[in-house]
């Protein structure tokens, strides 16, 4: 997409109208200001339209990626349109529940439209006392199960790129990919 000069585009604020009356029957100061305004028409019609060039989801295709650096948000080219998109609208979202289960299963809805959940003891330790016994060691990791949402073939590297990206630091993820829905999903 070009957003250099169009040709034919009209100047919304031609400058030979907003010239002194002196000028106005000046066939010269006329033509000469004609060619400003067609080199100043995408110039006006882009500002114009700034608001939508910064809204993710009716901004132009080529300016997703830029969009997206601005948040922080993931580009991928290789995703259709809709979803670069929803990408970088969510973005601020994700953040804010990045390290969280709810931000796990969200991001790999959102960059691998399959479903997820994250299982672990959900346990914390605190002591009052000064120099107690740390805790005992949590029975397993967490577990991220991850199964389809249609039939399709599951990216087991990208899901372990995204768990391993909105995992906290110090925790260390189990990923398992099902072929369907867990069998205990209802409890």
């Amino acid at each position: 997409m070009s957003r250099a000069a169009v040709p034919g585009l009209p100047s919304r604020h031609p400058i030979g109208e907003q010239l002194p009356s002196l000028y106005a029957d000046d066939d010269f100061a006329q033509r000469f200001t004609a060619g400003l305004d067609t080199v100043l028409a995408p110039v006006f019609t882009t500002l114009d339209n700034l608001p939508a060039y910064l809204d993710p989801r009716i901004a132009p295709t080529d300016f997703l990626a830029w969009l997206a650096s601005w948040v922080g948000a993931t580009d991928d080219p290789q995703w259709p349109v809709e979803q670069r998109r929803e990408a970088v609208v969510r973005a601020v979202e994700l953040h804010r529940w990045r390290g969280t289960r709810r931000g796990l299963v969200e991001a790999l809805r959102l960059a691998l439209g399959v479903h997820a959940e994250v299982r672990d003891d959900g346990g914390s330790w605190w002591s009052g006392t000064a120099g107690a016994d740390l805790p005992p060691r949590p029975p397993a990791e967490p577990l991220v199960r991850v199964w389809p949402v249609r039939e399709e073939r599951i990216d087991v590297g990208r899901v372990r790129e995204i768990v391993r990206a909105m995992c906290p630091v110090h925790t260390v993820c189990r990923v398992e990919v099902l072929p369907g829905p867990p069998a205990d999903e209802g409890r």
